[in-house]
């Protein structure tokens, strides 16, 4: 085989192999959760079983990327960190803390739609914006709006939209993740708060 073939033959074996050699050396991404699970629950525990479905998100907010928005630029453009993302969606992650939070407020245990068990309440959180949002170059903030619905026996119970903002330490994406988590968390609690107060013992 002359060398050139044999150099296109090398360079198409690669790229037919799925170009393993350039994917399976890892990535330089950083990822992101929210850490560890916050201690339980502190209020006044419910007999009560409540359903919990899993956080829904709109598609474009469906991913693992971090966004951000230039408020102080094009507030309308959603943008993603090129090297930063979290672990899964932002909705699958609130989904395990809402329910971490949730199992610790009720002595009536929780259900998720797959065990096909029926609960005295029902609630489904929708999330609404989960970004950092950029007022200057060098100013940002964490923003997370859900919107909580509790559905009992005999239909709604009630709706609230819960829109909680913190600081960014830094300008980036660490910063926005560590402001993004104290809002999701804060968020969260006061959705079980919330949903403590509509259901009671």
């Amino acid at each position: 085989m002359k060398p050139g073939h044999w150099a296109l033959a090398v360079c198409l074996a690669c790229w037919f192999s799925g170009c393993a050699v350039l994917s399976s050396g890892g990535t330089d991404d950083a990822i992101y959760d929210f850490g560890p699970a916050r201690p339980g629950y502190s209020g006044g525990a419910t007999n009560q079983s409540i359903l919990v479905y899993d956080v829904g998100a709109p598609a474009w907010m469906d991913t693992p990327s971090i966004h951000y928005r230039l408020a102080y630029l094009d507030a309308a453009r959603p943008r993603a960190y090129a090297s930063s993302r979290w672990v899964m969606p932002p909705a699958g992650l609130l989904s395990v803390r809402l329910r971490q939070r949730i199992s610790g407020m009720t002595r009536g245990g929780i259900v998720i739609p797959a065990d096909g068990v029926r609960a005295n309440f029902a609630l489904r959180v929708g999330l609404e914006e989960f970004g950092q949002v950029f007022d200057a170059a060098a100013r940002s903030r964490g923003v997370v709006r859900l919107r909580a619905t509790l559905i009992g026996n005999q239909g709604l119970v009630g709706q609230r939209v819960i829109e909680v903002e913190q600081p960014a330490s830094s300008p980036d994406a660490e910063g926005g993740v560590r402001a993004l988590t104290r809002a999701a968390d804060e968020a969260i609690d006061r959705t079980v708060d919330w949903v403590a107060s509509q259901i009671g013992n």
